[in-house]
């Protein structure tokens, strides 16, 4: 009676849910996987080393790999999509190395919209606030910002003349990761560096301002993901790469639009991606390849995540299904 008692008070305890958990699924390569963007619940891309682009069209039960033209040898560290069938990619490197190709059928046809052409920039991610508007983000050079933007899908970009932005600090750039650190709503636009700073415009990247973070910086430690769920309250997550088990003042939160930020805890390891829940407004998702957390209360507290770690992730709009990319091909589904 005593075991048979407890069983009942258990079960009818009110409030008691478990937590979110990963569903692993089948990529197909075998790829370090660092970019990834959901169109929908149905449509997905992801993207990684050896030039490797994937896309599913049933929620990721199957996924088909796509080839980039010329594209074998380049790291895609960064990939949005705009629509179901439309989505740009970017790679990384010194020089030419960094490059965007875009493709509007689904991945059929690519065309390559930007090759860098100065052997000092490095290109690290990019977003897009629509089909028209993106930003794309480089180190910085002899001591300048280097942001580009686009009005008419990526057909040009136009880098943002330096007068509108502030210097940039010694070597300061960012850390190409899991392509999220720039985060874009409808006039606002922010960028996480390596210097723990993040660079901001509220009105559509004519103006730019920086704000200091307390985040710790290093050779391989700064911001590395940065989310906003409306034009005041966002979050920056990171770390030292080099020590993935640490989660030493390595999350940062503002409530004023990213003009200051106050130090948080409660991470259990190194974030390189963090993200909003579009169906919970003040739930939100952060992961590393040591594992993965998550808060209900706009960042004030976490809890961490059984499973995997991963090194990207992406909502579908408006939901609570997310997918995480990582190490050798590994690719993870969760719904909140």
């Amino acid at each position: 009676m005593r075991i048979i008692l407890c069983i009942i008070i258990g079960a009818a305890l009110p409030g008691i849910q478990p937590g979110p958990s990963w569903t692993p699924q089948s990529s197909g390569v075998t790829a370090r996987l660092r970019g990834v963007s959901a169109a929908s619940q149905r449509v997905v891309w992801a993207s990684g080393s050896g030039g490797t682009v994937l896309r599913t069209e049933d929620g990721g039960d199957t996924w088909a790999s796509l080839k980039v033209p010329d594209a074998a040898a380049l790291d895609f560290r960064d990939i949005d999509a705009v629509s179901e069938r439309s989505a740009s990619v970017l790679s990384i490197g010194s020089g030419g190395a960094s490059r965007i190709y875009k493709t509007a059928d689904a991945g059929v046809s690519w065309t390559l919209q930007f090759t860098n052409d100065d052997p000092k920039a490095f290109y690290d991610a990019m977003a897009f606030r629509d089909e028209n508007t993106g930003f794309a983000f480089s180190d910085s050079v002899n001591g300048q910002f280097v942001v580009l933007q686009t009005t008419d899908g990526g057909a040009s970009w136009t880098r943002v003349p330096a007068g509108a932005l502030p210097p940039a600090l010694a070597g300061e750039g960012a850390y190409a990761a899991s392509g999220t650190n720039i985060a874009v709503n409808d006039t606002g636009v922010w960028i996480g560096t390596t210097a723990s700073r993040v660079l901001r415009s509220t009105d559509g990247g004519r103006t730019w301002h920086v704000a200091a973070t307390p985040i710790p910086t290093g050779s391989s430690a700064g911001i590395f993901s940065v989310a906003f769920r409306n034009h005041s309250n966002g979050v920056v997550v990171g770390g030292d790469y080099k020590k993935e088990g640490d989660a030493i003042d390595n999350l940062a939160l503002t409530s004023d639009g990213g003009a200051s930020w106050q130090l948080g805890k409660g991470l259990s390891g190194f974030r390189s991606a963090v993200a909003c829940v579009p169906s919970r407004p003040t739930t939100l998702l952060a992961v590393g390849p040591s594992g993965a957390d998550y808060s209900t209360d706009d960042g004030r507290t976490w809890q961490a995540i059984a499973g995997p770690g991963f090194h990207a992730l992406s909502f579908a709009p408006g939901t609570g299904t997310a997918w995480a990319v990582g190490e050798k091909g590994a690719i993870a589904r969760i719904r909140f």
